[in-house]
């Protein structure tokens, strides 16, 4: 188990673009895997997520060839083989989710599994939908866990009313749907990141958004192209708090995907009083908005409330949004997050866990916490396995009294492989 020890930086200031967005690349690869031709993806997040994703569409009989860029031989809606084997998801819920619509839509066997982490997230919301679009689909623990097993073909469009707001559960319905008969309806009770269906329509597909709903037309072939993926929002994050609560710190964040239904964190840091800036010439990539953020050291930054219609458009940065949040003044509150008792770890548990550890005062509740801002001071902390609970902290450990030292700091490569290094570059 790696681990990183950090101190109270003077400042941090500079330029950075933060890695490609992991959301798009997992999506542009399975999107040019089942497309007709070859795709050329730019950027692509070489991370371990993200490289499940890759070889599970190889071992679906897909032509990858990795370099500088990604080229894909596309085996086009209905070309995919039956793996020999079970297809490893490593730690990627988004890799299994998604998977599992696509191979809903193919008539051969497979079998979905993961690591330990992956091994304990919910799959009954994805399999639900998909065994009612006609998916033979079945999963341990009741259709509760991983692994997953599917016998697909023959699927039927559903108009499907979501209960709980997800973009991996959305998503997976939608690719589905490809290949449904019919044309499948997704409804979400409040909007989740709409990178899936901004994506479809570059390929071909037949997809028509009306607000909360979205539809898609099976039986529509799809065709390669080229994909270019923004700089990761939620990557971006870390540095974007880092530069309001360090004290003196000014940082240029470049080439930032800024699609609106993941920037949630930038309005609620907004209400707390920070200073950011979106600078030079906002443009769209791919069909999707992107801009250079200035974060500039804000001092009297003030607690807030938020509540859950808004949690889903910053549901990754729930973590640093804490850290923000107990460099505050007052009490900020954050509810109807639950979605986050069941990521790579209790993400509520181990925020609450970690800032008592450096001196927070925290309450705990059933979908959120409360925490009151004071002085943190250093303390060893345990991500884990988390990627995210291991990038928060140390953030923190830069405005903490002490040493900050963060035990299992290698889950970092899973969405931001050489953030140590960029941190390192910043600080003055």
């Amino acid at each position: 188990m790696a681990t990183i020890e950090l101190g109270r930086a003077k400042r941090l200031k500079g330029e950075i673009t933060p890695p490609p967005d992991k959301s798009i690349s997992h999506r542009a690869v399975i999107l040019s895997s089942i497309s007709g031709g070859r795709s050329v993806i730019r950027n692509f997040l070489v991370a371990g997520d993200t490289m499940s994703t890759l070889n599970a569409m190889a071992a679906l009989g897909v032509g990858i060839k990795q370099g500088k860029e990604i080229i894909i031989e596309g085996a086009g809606l209905h070309g995919l083989k039956e793996p020999l084997s079970p297809i490893d998801c490593g730690n990627s819920g988004t890799t299994m989710r998604l998977l599992s619509g696509i191979l809903s839509g193919n008539p051969f066997f497979s079998v979905l599994t993961g690591d330990e982490s992956l091994s304990l997230r919910p799959m009954a919301r994805v399999i639900t939908p998909l065994r009612q679009m006609g998916s033979n689909i079945i999963s341990r623990g009741g259709d509760r866990y991983p692994p997953i097993a599917i016998k697909g073909g023959g699927l039927k469009a559903v108009r499907y009313k979501m209960p709980v707001a997800s973009a991996q559960v959305k998503s997976a319905i939608l690719l589905a749907g490809l290949y449904a008969e019919g044309s499948t309806e997704v409804i979400e009770p409040v909007k989740s990141r709409d990178h899936t269906e901004r994506m479809l329509p570059f390929y071909g597909a037949d997809v028509r958004v009306d607000g909360l709903n979205t539809r898609v037309t099976g039986g529509v072939e799809l065709k390669g192209g080229r994909c270019d993926v923004p700089a990761d929002f939620s990557s971006a994050a870390f540095f974007i708090v880092a530069g309001l609560i360090v004290e003196g710190s000014e940082i240029l964040i470049k080439k930032v995907g800024l699609n609106p239904t993941r920037t949630g964190l930038l309005d609620a840091l907004k209400r707390m009083g920070a200073s950011i800036k979106i600078e030079k010439n906002p443009r769209e990539v791919s069909g999707e908005p992107v801009g250079d953020l200035y974060c500039k050291a804000s001092q009297g930054l003030h607690g807030i409330k938020i509540t859950g219609e808004t949690i889903p458009s910053l549901i990754d940065e729930f973590p640093i949004l804490c850290i923000a949040a107990a460099c505050a003044d007052g009490v900020t509150t954050i509810k109807g997050a639950e979605e986050l008792r069941v990521k790579e770890s209790d993400r509520i548990k181990a925020m609450a866990d970690g800032l008592r550890k450096m001196g927070v005062e925290v309450k705990e509740l059933s979908d959120g916490l409360s925490i009151k801002g004071g002085p943190l001071k250093g303390a060893s902390i345990d991500s884990r396995g988390d990627h995210r609970i291991a990038m928060a902290f140390s953030i923190a450990g830069l405005c903490a009294s002490g040493k900050t030292i963060i035990k299992g700091a290698e889950a970092v490569d899973i969405s931001f492989p050489g953030f140590y290094e960029m941190l390192k570059g910043l600080r003055r």
